[in-house]
């Protein structure tokens, strides 16, 4: 076997505009062609230099490990409504993040009124409602009941939102699609303590309501609690931090962020829902008629690429990686579909494992860029068959004042330069 690597040839583009099969980053030639896009400096020849961290002893341990302080600009942005200091959002650096799992300290949060700081000893969930038997749990007790652990993403409704807008924002993957995470939660199975409660069968819903100053409730489908719905107590190995719900939250995969309540202390059983305020004033889509659908709860295939995107640049002209996530309340991706011409050509994605469902997942594909303008896009399927729409499609269908469940095709535009900016296809 000759040790002469071939270049990427121009047989492995399978879309257009320097997008190249899927593969080709697993194979030798390619790896060799991405490698010589990265020289070392020629003094490196000579052997790697001893730098000061070499020759002295490093830091101590500490109780909780913290990122490297190189690392210091990986952080959420944050905006809190007028006049608050608690009531607002902070949004996940998806650009700046790699795999499927979001780190405790940058998922997304979403806040009615503030953190509140919750005695785990004092707190309590009540069960009641059209039950045989109303019941009244610690976390102690909780704790007694069999755990188990899925893998799932929760994502703002108003996620993306500002894509409903007439002229596209000049924001960056964290800005506009941000409010979205994925994370392992460890807790107990909903229909388990609701067996023990005794359900009345005529209870359709539950009424959720929150142990913040808000009392944020929100109606939830019987079904779904007697299906995955799971009390979440930790989060990724840890306790669920109190910016998402310690010591105790509604876990609901799949379904919108704002139906997941935290700080969980009240299960209603009821037949109907209860129409609370954050069901009726907010979390509806307003359609072009005047209309507003109501009890939308599923967020739909969608995707969008983390990188490059704006805020990063390409070095160069030469092979890249284009990378991103795809996810699905309906259920699990199949196929991810990148194009490097606005959409005028397709080639499917490499899905990074575990591809789960109602789970973050990670696509890549190589991408050879000449230099020139061009557009990047993603497109997402599910095992339901659907398949992320337009931009255009979405607005023509709902309109721009809709605000909620947007999932359109998002776009990045490259100029001479490799900067990216954020366009409408």
């Amino acid at each position: 076997m000759s040790g002469k690597r071939p270049r990427v040839s121009e047989a492995e583009a399978t879309a257009g505009n320097g997008i190249l099969d899927r593969r080709c980053f697993l194979a030798a030639g390619s790896l060799g062609s991405a490698a010589a896009l990265v020289p070392l400096p020629v003094a490196a020849a000579d052997g790697l230099a001893v730098e000061p961290w070499m020759t002295e002893p490093g830091s101590p341990f500490v109780g909780y490990g913290q990122p490297s302080k190189f690392e210091a600009k990986v952080v959420r942005t944050f905006a809190s409504a007028p006049g608050t200091t608690g009531t607002g959002s902070s949004r996940s650096p998806l650009h700046q993040l790699d795999g499927a799992i979001t780190p405790n300290g940058l998922h997304f949060e979403r806040h009615h009124d503030g953190i509140p700081d919750i005695d785990p000893d004092a707190h309590r969930l009540l069960i009641h409602g059209l039950v045989n038997r109303p019941l009244v749990f610690t976390l102690e007790t909780l704790a007694r009941y069999p755990m188990e652990t899925r893998i799932a993403f929760i994502e703002c409704a108003g996620n993306s939102g500002s894509l409903y807008q007439k002229e596209p924002a000049s924001l960056g993957a964290q800005a506009l699609h941000g409010l979205v995470s994925c994370a392992e939660w460890t807790g107990v199975r909903l229909a388990i303590l609701l067996d023990e409660a005794g359900v009345d069968p005529r209870a359709q819903w539950l009424l959720a309501e929150g142990a913040d100053a808000a009392s944020m409730s929100r109606s939830i489908p019987m079904a779904k609690a007697m299906d995955d719905a799971m009390l979440a107590l930790y989060q990724n190995g840890e306790r669920v931090r109190p910016s998402n719900g310690y010591p105790l939250r509604l876990l609901l995969p799949g379904y919108e962020g704002n139906m997941n309540v935290k700080w969980l202390r009240r299960l209603k059983a009821t037949e109907q829902p209860t129409m609370t305020k954050d069901e009726t004033s907010k979390y509806t889509i307003l359609l072009p008629s005047g209309k507003s659908l109501q009890f939308v709860f599923p967020m739909q295939a969608k995707s969008v690429i983390t990188r490059p995107s704006p805020g990063t640049s390409l070095k160069g002209r030469g092979l890249y990686e284009i990378s991103g996530l795809a996810w699905s309340g309906n259920g699990k991706i199949t196929r991810v579909e990148v194009s490097a011409d606005a959409g005028k050509s397709w080639a499917p994605a490499a899905l990074q494992e575990p591809v789960l469902a109602k789970a973050l997942t990670r696509f890549r594909i190589p991408w050879r860029w000449d230099g020139g303008l061009t557009v990047l896009q993603s497109r997402a399927t599910d095992n339901t068959g659907y398949v992320q729409p337009t931009r255009e499609a979405l607005v023509a269908e709902r309109g721009t004042k809709a605000l909620y469940h947007f999932n359109g095709i998002a776009s990045w535009a490259v100029d001479e330069h490799g900067e990216l900016r954020h366009v409408y296809g």
